[in-house]
């Protein structure tokens, strides 16, 4: 019997037993007004204890693979960028449902999980072992659908929160590179003439990120003010490209223009014009793309620019470092890391100052200097009296 008939004052109500609360660990337990007659409410009882019955009779039948595929990783292609979704659609696939995917979902334990997590780094088949940083991540995959199937009441309790997921060493920050003011200019001057330095010279201009750059549209520029509207990417996922929007309000900014950059798009905007005229191609209204009319692949974009560096006499850094550059150069300049900060893009303001700290390691120097002075009207040469403390 999952539910009993409870009577306040002159009426009956159906309490039926729901299971667990996953936060609490306590029953729960759902009212049903049934009226003054104790048959009648009995009855009631028993048709909604039926219908549960009948919904835990499907739920106890599922397994994990049905509901990852079925129901947790459709919900998530609406969350997740199309590159991270299919991510874990193939991680799923090859690493999760050959083991558990005909494990009943209710029955699954954290020992089917040390398991497999075993499995994939120490295989006994012969395959290639996992990295410990490959099975944690399926670790977060099957964490994250049992916190879905928590939150629906399908499960009671998320057994991978119980499971020993494996340890990740420290994993190294890729290095970042930038080059000096001269050394930007060098390689200006080397990609001048290629059909896409202004891309380039726009991407050395302003810090955008290569699939910002690549999700431009003429109408995100406004001429009159000199400004940039940022507010979609490009991005390649295997052969196929896919606009993707900004995940913060921070990477969907407007960014200001100097007039020498404003001249350089002038001239390509003439040069694209020009193309489509030749071509017959309708215009796309996409700032950059190929002579054809066409989107710019990112993996071209950057083939293009180690294609040039190569060349130049500069230090090889990659495309990215661009953006690195040009945070580098505004801040060795004297630029309020603030504004830095929002012209970038990034989330938070802490994260620039901590990424670009190496430009300015002279400045606690300054600031000693700076205050000094401003202590010291006659100057620094003045020796203040001291004042013994207490």
């Amino acid at each position: 019997m999952h539910g009993h008939v409870a009577r306040k004052r002159d009426r009956y109500y159906a309490v039926i037993y729901e299971g667990l609360d996953p936060v609490t660990g306590k029953e729960r337990r759902s009212w049903h007004p049934a009226g003054t007659d104790r048959t009648e409410a009995e009855a009631l009882v028993a048709r909604l204890a039926a219908d549960r019955d009948g919904r835990n009779d499907e739920v106890r039948s599922l397994t994990f693979g049905a509901y990852l595929t079925s129901r947790w990783l459709p919900v998530k292609r609406l969350e997740l960028k199309v590159s991270t979704h299919r991510s874990y659609v193939h991680k799923t696939r090859r690493h999760i449902l050959p083991s558990l995917g005909r494990k009943r979902l209710r029955r699954l334990r954290p020992q089917d999980l040390e398991r497999l997590y075993d499995s994939l780094l120490h295989p006994s088949d012969g395959t290639r072992p996992l990295s410990p940083k490959t099975v944690y991540e399926v670790h977060l995959i099957i964490r994250g659908a049992l916190d879905h199937a928590v939150r629906r009441g399908l499960v009671n309790r998320n057994v991978a929160l119980a499971a020993s997921a494996p340890r990740l060493r420290a994993i190294p920050s890729i290095e970042q590179h930038a080059w000096t003011s001269d050394e930007l200019q060098a390689f200006l001057r080397a990609a001048a003439g290629h059909r896409l330095f202004s891309a380039l010279w726009l991407s050395a201009n302003t810090g955008l990120r290569r699939s910002e750059l690549l999700g431009l549209c003429w109408s995100d520029l406004d001429l009159k003010h000199a400004r940039l509207s940022i507010n979609r990417g490009l991005v390649a996922v295997g052969y196929e490209l896919h606009e993707t929007r900004g995940k913060t309000a921070n990477s969907r900014r407007c960014i200001d223009l100097d007039p020498t950059t404003l001249t350089v798009l002038a001239g390509w905007r003439a040069l694209q014009a020009a193309e489509y005229t030749a071509t017959g191609v309708k215009d796309p209204d996409w700032m950059f793309t190929t002579a054809s009319g066409g989107r710019v692949h990112p993996h071209s974009l950057s083939q293009t620019f180690d294609r040039i560096v190569r060349r130049a006499p500069v230090p090889v850094i990659r495309l990215h470092d661009l953006r690195h550059t040009h945070g580098s150069l505004l801040l060795a300049a004297g630029i309020n890391p603030k504004v830095v900060s929002e012209r970038l893009g990034h989330a938070q303001f802490v994260f620039t100052v901590e990424t670009y700290q190496h430009t300015f390691p002279s400045m606690g120097a300054d600031a000693a200097r700076t205050f000094e002075a401003l202590l010291s009207p006659g100057g620094a040469s003045e020796n203040p009296k001291i004042v013994k403390a207490g």
